[in-house]
């Protein structure tokens, strides 16, 4: 049986620090990893009671929420809160997702929150995408051809032709499939990983 060690300084200690809510109301427990490399402490768990009645319906408004009225060092990426733009990736309770369009309420018990699992930790919830967007970089993710260019007009697509694109140009990035594959986790540096592969198919298809 294999046998895996954490690096030291990745081991979750128990220090973490909790917030109770004032008041009655909808109480959740939100259970947040924490992480920062300036201070040279490990990671922790930090919990933040919040009241559902005063905040919106998604997991992000709860982090904004979080972030606005307890504690503004908690650091998490977002941009487009539609589910469009992938910023907001992360783990919860243990299934990779989108922040902005997971409900609060599809979510049981004390909501654990961690980074997109297998990645560097830049802060808290913010994972390192260098390598990930260097393998996208790779398959050069363009239009390539080798016939010339129409003169004075633009290449036209077919209907036919747009419909072999349908269940890939969806991808938007997140990395959440990439990193909840445990042969990418073990094998970043040689497999590109689900989401680049399919990056590339659409580019090919």
């Amino acid at each position: 049986m294999a046998t895996f060690t954490l690096p030291r300084n990745s081991k979750i200690s128990g220090k973490g620090r909790a917030h109770t809510a004032e008041g009655g109301g909808r109480l959740k427990t939100f259970k947040i990893y924490r992480y920062d490399p300036d201070t040279g402490e490990n990671p922790r768990y930090d919990k933040f009671e919040i009241d559902l009645d005063a905040c919106g319906p998604m997991v992000l408004d709860a982090l904004f929420k979080i972030k606005n009225e307890i504690d503004p060092t908690l650091t998490f990426r977002r941009s487009c809160r539609e589910g469009i733009c992938g910023s907001c990736s992360m783990n919860l309770n243990g299934k990779n997702g989108l922040a902005c369009t997971t409900a609060i309420e599809d979510l049981n018990g004390e909501i654990r929150i961690t980074p997109l699992p297998h990645m560097e930790v830049v802060k808290d919830l913010v994972p390192d995408f260098t390598h990930f967007y260097a393998q996208y970089a790779s398959i050069r993710p363009w239009l390539q051809t080798v016939s010339p260019t129409p003169s004075g007009k633009e290449r036209l697509q077919s209907p036919e032709q747009r419909e072999k694109l349908d269940g890939l140009y969806e991808c938007i990035l997140c990395a959440c499939c990439s990193t909840a594959c445990p042969s990418y986790w073990w094998n970043s540096d040689k497999f590109l990983g689900p989401a680049i592969l399919l990056q590339a198919y659409r580019w090919l298809a």
